[in-house]
């Protein structure tokens, strides 16, 4: 398993994005490194925890809880397959490419360390959204995107530190419960009822996610 291809991306004039300036930092291109990653702070004021990566739109993105936005390069190539066209590392707007993990089936709470200082821990899984899809270029990705399920996962900095292209990941802790990537993406897009069953990864489900779950269950029970 390593960090096949590290992408940084930088404030860019769109016409397909409902940010109040108008711009974008999902157009990310792979930067050789090193890199620093640390926590940004609070979603709202911090943005990437990646030094040098823009993030415009801090009402959705960024913040310690999203700090990070990695997309396995397998999951890149059944897209290429599907649509016909090449989708180069970074194109889904991902921090990490990453090969060899399994990034749909990670666990919340799964904490990886890449290279020999980084330790990042699985938070939430990525929702599309109208720029995802103008970025793309793709009529109706943000269904297609949805159906699929393959939606690459958020995670939070654990320990700080420099990563480079190529740097090696370490699966270092694995949670106990069945909470994974795919399944918090169904809980909250497309099958709702399996919010309660999130309840299982705790604390380490996204604060956002976490309240939807007890909100539904409050509601509806378990």
């Amino acid at each position: 398993m390593k960090l096949l291809s590290l992408n940084l991306g930088h404030r860019k004039a769109v016409a397909y994005t409902d940010q109040a300036e108008g711009v974008t930092g999902i157009d990310k291109r792979p930067v050789e490194g090193p890199v620093r990653v640390a926590a940004p702070g609070p979603k709202g004021t911090g943005g990437s925890g990646l030094a040098g990566d823009a993030v415009c739109d801090k009402r959705h993105h960024g913040g310690d809880d999203q700090a990070v936005y990695a997309y396995a390069r397998e999951d890149l190539d059944a897209w290429e397959r599907t649509l016909g066209r090449p989708i180069p590392s970074g194109a889904f707007g991902e921090n990490l490419t990453t090969e060899g993990l399994d990034i749909t089936g990670a666990r919340i709470g799964e904490r990886w360390r890449i290279g020999s200082e980084v330790v990042l821990e699985v938070s939430s899984s990525r929702i599309p959204c109208r720029t995802f899809q103008g970025h793309l270029g793709e009529k109706g990705w943000v269904k297609r995107f949805t159906q699929e399920g393959a939606a690459g996962a958020y995670l939070r900095v654990i320990e700080p530190g420099e990563i480079r292209a190529g740097d090696p990941i370490e699966i270092v802790h694995r949670p106990d419960h069945d909470v994974t990537v795919q399944l918090a993406f169904r809980a909250v897009t497309t099958e709702r009822s399996l919010l309660p069953s999130m309840l299982a990864a705790g604390e380490a489900l996204h604060p956002e996610e976490l309240r939807a779950a007890r909100e539904y269950v409050a509601k509806y029970g378990s």
